[in-house]
């Protein structure tokens, strides 16, 4: 998959894309979101859906972080469509991992809440001095992210707008606050949110794993191939598998086992 960089963001885009995922990272991999997602956003690219991986640097102020991610999206999503002819109709996702979580929540709730969906992997929402626990060394006493954690749950309980939602929490992740924006998402939209436990942690959506190209003809040296990918990798593949399930549900290919 060839990537390219358009206004601020990194796009990966297949022959004919059946929607867009606009992908925001964690808070210290967000930067080159192109390279330390490579392996899962890649996958995603080739099972039909066009990625759209907005960098971003870390500050305190996640409501500026939010709204430049918006309109860096909303440029390359303009050249898309006038520039490259591709139709305005398609849906459009949004896939977040850790602080990308909140920044979509953000997103849609403070400016623009038009998604076919969201997905969010490890969501968090700490205060500042449990997110950084050397903060005290760079910042006065008192400093909180904007919005706060409070503030950001008063914020999807008031004006979360999207009602189809993926929520997965990863079974070693201790910083993992998913059970919460679970009960203030099923209390909007019921059934409509789908939270699944899966294996792995924290860093499990930053695996960059094995991709074995299988040649002209099947080979022994194919069959090896795919079985250390496959068992190398595991919650990885678990982890692909069930977002593309969500994505695609009336699919052929059941593979997300829990």
């Amino acid at each position: 998959m060839e990537w390219q960089e358009v206004r601020g963001n990194w796009l990966c885009i297949p022959p004919r894309p059946l929607g867009w995922i606009h992908f925001l990272g964690g808070a210290f991999v967000a930067a080159a979101p192109q390279l330390t997602y490579r392996r899962l956003l890649e996958h995603l690219a080739e099972a039909g859906y066009g990625i759209i991986a907005t960098p971003f640097v870390n500050s305190f102020d996640h409501g500026a972080i939010a709204l430049d991610a918006l309109n860096k999206l909303d440029y390359a999503l303009d050249w898309l469509v006038y520039r490259r002819g591709y139709s305005p109709a398609l849906p459009l996702y949004g896939l977040g991992h850790s602080m990308g979580c909140k920044l979509h929540l953000l997103i849609n709730s403070l400016y623009d809440g038009d998604r076919a969906g969201n997905m969010f992997m490890a969501f968090n929402n700490y205060a500042a001095g449990q997110s950084i626990p050397w903060m005290e060394n760079l910042a006065p006493v008192g400093v909180e992210f904007s919005p706060s954690p409070g503030e950001t749950e008063q914020l999807i309980q008031e004006r979360y707008p999207v009602r189809r939602n993926l929520l997965i929490r990863f079974q070693e992740d201790d910083i993992d606050q998913t059970a919460r924006l679970r009960s203030l998402l099923r209390a909007k939209f019921g059934d409509m949110v789908t939270a699944l436990q899966l294996p792995g942690n924290h860093l499990t959506p930053l695996s960059q794993g094995l991709k074995w190209q299988v040649g002209a003809e099947f080979s022994p040296l194919d069959a090896v191939g795919q079985w250390l990918q496959q068992s190398l990798f595991p919650e990885m593949q678990v982890l692909e598998a069930c977002l593309l399930e969500w994505l695609n549900p009336l699919g052929t290919a059941r593979r997300c086992r829990p």
